[in-house]
């Protein structure tokens, strides 16, 4: 289609779904438009039309039309789609208010004769005020030039918008993703003479320019430095201004009571402590935690003592069969002295004891050989194997939150704003990013493995237990229980193994601080949802969420909008009151689990998932470190086809949710398939008929090469009618196992 056809096809489109105002197409959140503000952020005018949204009939059409629109649109000029529209294409940055956009506020702002307004003015969240408007500031687009806009800053984002571009440009960058702000020069666009450089923590850079004067009379820059690092000039917060009203309460998702039921507990051997209640036994640690239940308190205390943070090996899982257990803790504090603590000793003792299958306790210590050496002169250390007797100790050699935050420094430089094509392997391998991915999935493997296979309890910990610990003990269950596969497992995962168990959120992030060159700041709990993302590259119908869900679990984890990634521990956000004043991210996303759902998913208990942590098959996350630079993206679906209740699903979810049954192991239809489809669509139809369900990647493409050799069929060749529905029984391909 060229490209007077595809306007004309827009125009058809646009006629048919009776779309009124204009507008221009403009997918994803700031899709929405509100009438002209008067000072201080008041609505002009008293009316309040009612609302048109997704709901209705007539909403639904509308959005689908707007997505067709700008997808049609941007698979003509993909070259020169800005990165910013890429990530609204993609939904990269979810909005929780775009199915409230106002259409009924646009007909308001026409009907005023504000259009101009209207279509300039940014879309606000309930709570959200506008602090400052600029016009004529440039933003100096790294792939397509100078664009010039009006820039809005509120208390919660910063909103460019070029109206006179079709499709509109425009930026939308919450504040609470912006790590620093500078003054530059900006002499070489004309009369704009004052220029802000703004870096920020999701892989991205921006450049703004604007005339002096505006400056002046408004204080851009200090607009932007007051409300992107609230915390740090006296200001709450906007998780706390916030006023979003969801059907679900994400706050309710995790009771640790309920997860230590779910998981058999308490029972003989393990119990439910309340020590901790007041948090004066460890200030870091959660209410509820589960110990032996031979030990008491006096003896648990000695132990904190021995401990660093008085962080006690605590239980994280337990297997249902084996009664292993995974336990985490911080190091002992030996010193140099090679002090010891009979309480400690005695204490892994028991933890060994509550298991009945081993004889043996594998100590996991995250860190590198040579720096629990030295933490041992600085009073900290290791257990030794000739005081924990029947403990084996084994250090896992991953870096600390140093090398790891040098490693994304690294990582960020080559990726954005340019790519040089030529050394992209090398420069990758050069951040050793992926490596370190490698170290952790390896590590877990061998946790999951000693639990699985060798029944054999662990204790993790690193030196403080609440960064390498976490990842670790987080990926090894998420291999081993595949409660935490779904989605809200892993809500429930995070919520335990991170937000419960103290992981410095805070201090990682940098919340609301202008202390960029913190050196408590590193990407933790990024790097484990990346190794997340890995595992379901190789294991696609394993997991209930999609990519979707695992970015904008990142995109909160800065943007300040909830309050789920708030604080350092749980003690603190009692104290700031986060579950009252704030809303939980998983009030947003189980609101609309469609969206962040894998239509693939098949839920098989039970299995033990061992990824392969080989450099061969990890890969850099492109969708989410490099989906700044357009020219990085691949072409996505141009169709996105309506249902009733205002979502939408693309003709690939159609037709496996049209395909499924209630018995799982049966299919009532087939559709005809091409030769793409065809893999895809044995791995997740045709293979609940396989007796053994197999996970891996490359375990399915050879149950398609066995299928296809006794059906004749070429799957990489022309299009496939099936016949008849395939029933239990009437084909199982050979059995394989898990363990590559």
């Amino acid at each position: 289609m060229d490209r007077p056809a595809a306007a004309a096809a827009v125009a058809a489109a646009v006629a048919a779904a009776g779309c009124e105002g204009g507008g221009g197409p403009n997918p994803g959140p700031a899709g929405g438009r509100r009438p002209p503000r008067a000072a201080g952020g008041a609505t002009a005018g008293s009316r309040q039309p009612s609302v048109e949204t997704l709901d209705s009939p007539t909403g639904s059409h509308v959005e689908w039309c707007k997505q067709l629109i700008a997808a049609t649109i941007s698979s003509q000029i993909s070259g020169s789609v800005t990165s910013e529209n890429v990530s609204r294409d993609y939904k990269v940055f979810r909005r929780p208010d775009i199915r409230n956009i106002h259409k009924a506020r646009q007909r308001l702002a026409l009907r005023d004769g504000n259009k101009l307004a209207q279509m300039e003015e940014a879309p606000l969240f309930p709570g959200e005020s506008i602090k400052a408007i600029v016009k004529d500031v440039m933003y100096i687009c790294p792939f397509m030039g100078a664009v010039s806009g009006t820039l809005t800053v509120t208390d919660f984002k910063l909103y460019f918008k070029n109206v006179e571009r079709d499709p509109h440009f425009i930026l939308d960058v919450p504040l609470g993703v912006i790590s620093r702000v500078e003054k530059i020069g900006a002499q070489s666009h004309g009369d704009n003479s004052c220029g802000i450089e703004i870096v920020c923590k999701d892989m991205r850079n921006l450049r703004l320019a604007y005339k002096q004067e505006e400056q002046s009379k408004l204080g851009i820059f200090e607009n932007l430095n007051k409300h992107a690092f609230p915390l740090s000039n006296g200001q709450a917060l906007f998780a706390f201004s916030y006023k979003e009203k969801f059907s679900i309460n994400g706050w309710k998702v995790y009771d640790p009571v309920s997860e230590y039921k779910r998981q058999g507990l308490p029972n003989e051997s393990w119990k439910i402590s309340k020590i901790n209640n007041n948090y004066e036994f460890c200030d870091t640690y959660p209410a509820v935690i589960v110990v032996p239940t031979s030990v008491k308190d006096d003896d648990l205390s000695k132990v904190a003592a021995f401990r660093a943070k008085g962080r006690v090996p605590v239980l994280s899982w337990i297997h249902p069969e084996s009664q292993a257990t995974i336990t985490r803790c911080s190091q002992p504090l030996v010193g140099p002295n090679d002090k010891r603590c009979k309480e400690d000793e005695k204490y892994l003792q028991t933890i060994m004891d509550a298991n009945a299958q081993s004889h043996k306790l594998i100590i996991f210590d995250a860190r590198q050989n040579s720096v629990a050496d030295t933490n041992k002169t600085k009073g900290g250390g290791y257990e030794s194997e000739s005081v924990y007797p029947n403990a084996e100790l084994v250090f896992l050699e991953i870096h600390n939150i140093h090398v790891m935050r040098e490693s994304l420094r690294k990582l960020k430089e080559i990726v954005y704003p340019s790519i040089d094509e030529a050394r992209w392997l090398s420069n990758v391998d050069g951040t050793h990013w992926l490596e370190y991915i490698r170290m952790l999935l390896a590590g877990a493997v061998r946790i999951a493995d000693k639990i699985e296979s060798g029944k054999t309890s662990v204790v993790v910990h690193c030196s403080d237990g609440w960064d390498r610990t976490a990842q670790l003990t987080s990926l090894a269950m998420l291999m081993l229980d595949s409660y935490y596969r779904t989605i809200k497992g892993f809500e429930i995962l995070i919520e335990k193994e991170w937000i419960s168990f103290g992981h410095r959120f805070a201090l990682r992030v940098g919340h609301g601080n202008d202390n960029h060159a913190d050196a408590d700041r590193s990407p933790i709990f990024l790097q484990f949802i990346d190794c997340v993302w890995q595992m379901t590259r190789q294991f696609p119908s394993a997991f209930e969420f999609n990519e979707l869900f695992l970015i904008t679990i990142l995109d909160h984890l800065y943007s300040c909008l909830f309050g789920t990634f708030l604080c350092n521990c749980e003690q603190q956000r009692f104290k700031e009151d986060i579950y009252a004043k704030t809303v939980s991210l998983w009030s947003y996303i189980n609101s609309q689990l469609d969206e962040f759902s894998n239509p693939f998913f098949v839920n098989y208990e039970n299995h033990v998932l061992y990824p392969v942590a080989s450099l061969s098959h990890l890969e850099l996350w492109v969708n989410y470190y490099v989906r700044w630079n357009p020219r990085m993206r691949p072409q996505g679906s141009v169709l996105c086809i309506p249902v009733l209740g205002g979502s939408s699903r693309t003709p690939t979810q159609m037709l496996f949710a049209g395909s499924r049954t209630d018995e799982v192991h049966k299919v009532s239809c087939v559709p005809v398939l091409g030769p793409s489809s065809y893999k895809l669509f044995y791995l997740e139809v045709w293979g609940w008929g396989s007796p053994s369900p197999c996970f891996h990647i490359e375990v399915v493409e050879r149950h398609v090469e066995i299928v296809s050799g006794l059906w004749c069929i070429d799957p990489d060749g022309p299009t496939v009618e099936a016949g008849a529905p395939l029933k239990k029984g009437e084909f199982a391909p050979p059995r394989h196992t898990f363990s590559l």
